[in-house]
């Protein structure tokens, strides 16, 4: 970790949002009623369920559980300045994270050990940050009908098909869009785009054999050539064709994305505390994938 983070006071989350993740918002709060029947009929039950499954599971870290995890976390949520919610850690061999605030309700973030032992403690940090993201965006409601139509559908049915049918679409579309805002806020703590980029291709090809032995130039160098190779029709066909069903955009694009923001001059400006004035159009609450 840098020696000195800039504390983000006042940020808001029209600060850094991804263009993309406001217009598929925009889209979803078109459907008529969708926020109060996802809040209200699936909210208590999804964020009851998966609360206690975590309790019962995973290890909540503090000041005296995993202290070292746990400043990670008071920083990330300083440097955000956000509300700092509870961490668990999972033993699970699938490297992840999640988070669920689905009704303001003791919101809280999973990280799976697996994870852990990929990552060094600055690119943990960008993990519970992007999580962190989802929080300060307020993604909660459409992230939760997201995971019931992709990832819990049995737990739920028949609701999950159901939802599955009419909504998928829509939804990963939205998904994807919300990932590269919480990747900018991965940034935003880090305040080093060589480390979420890192994440990122760890996830892509990684192991704790590998990790030390991969090049993240030859892997920002990667995320150039898709997109060079992928500026026809066929190509933006095929590019369609790979990411419709998926719940992330693909991690080369991402690091692409986020070496491409981390350039900009609204990616300084919030560095250097030039906050800019919004309008707060944030949706309410869930939990999401990293």
């Amino acid at each position: 970790m840098a020696d000195q983070k800039v504390f983000l006071h006042g940020l808001k989350s029209e600060h850094f949002r991804h263009p993309l993740d406001l217009q598929a918002t925009r889209s979803l709060q078109q459907i008529p009623a969708l926020d109060l029947v996802v809040r209200n009929l699936l909210g208590s039950v999804a964020e009851q369920f998966f609360y206690l499954e975590n309790i019962a599971s995973g290890i909540l870290v503090s000041d005296r559980q995993l202290p070292d995890i746990h400043k990670l976390l008071v920083e990330a949520c300083q440097v955000l300045d956000l509300e700092q919610p509870q961490l668990y850690i999972r033993q699970n061999p699938a490297p992840n994270a999640y988070t669920l605030a689905m009704r303001g309700k003791q919101p809280f973030i999973v990280v799976h050990t697996s994870l852990v032992d990929l990552l060094t403690p600055e690119e943990l940090q960008a993990v519970i940050a992007h999580e962190l993201g989802h929080l300060k965006c307020e993604h909660g409601v459409y992230l939760t009908l997201a995971n019931l139509v992709v990832l819990a559908a049995g737990q739920f049915a028949p609701w999950g098909t159901l939802l599955a049918q009419s909504l998928q679409t829509q939804m990963m579309e939205w998904v994807r869009c919300a990932e590269f805002t919480c990747d900018r806020a991965a940034l935003l703590v880090s305040q080093d785009p060589r480390v979420v980029a890192s994440v990122l291709m760890k996830l892509t090809g990684g192991s704790p054999a590998l990790a030390p032995l991969l090049n993240l130039d030859a892997f920002l160098d990667q995320a150039r050539s898709y997109d060079q190779m992928s500026q026809g029709d066929l190509g933006q066909l095929l590019k369609e064709a790979q990411t419709s069903q998926l719940t992330h955009p693909l991690p080369v694009l991402r690091a692409r994305e986020i070496d491409q923001w981390a350039q900009t001059q609204t990616y300084s400006d919030l560095l250097e505390r030039r906050l800019m004035r919004y309008d707060d159009q944030a949706t309410k609450g869930g939990w999401r994938n990293w």
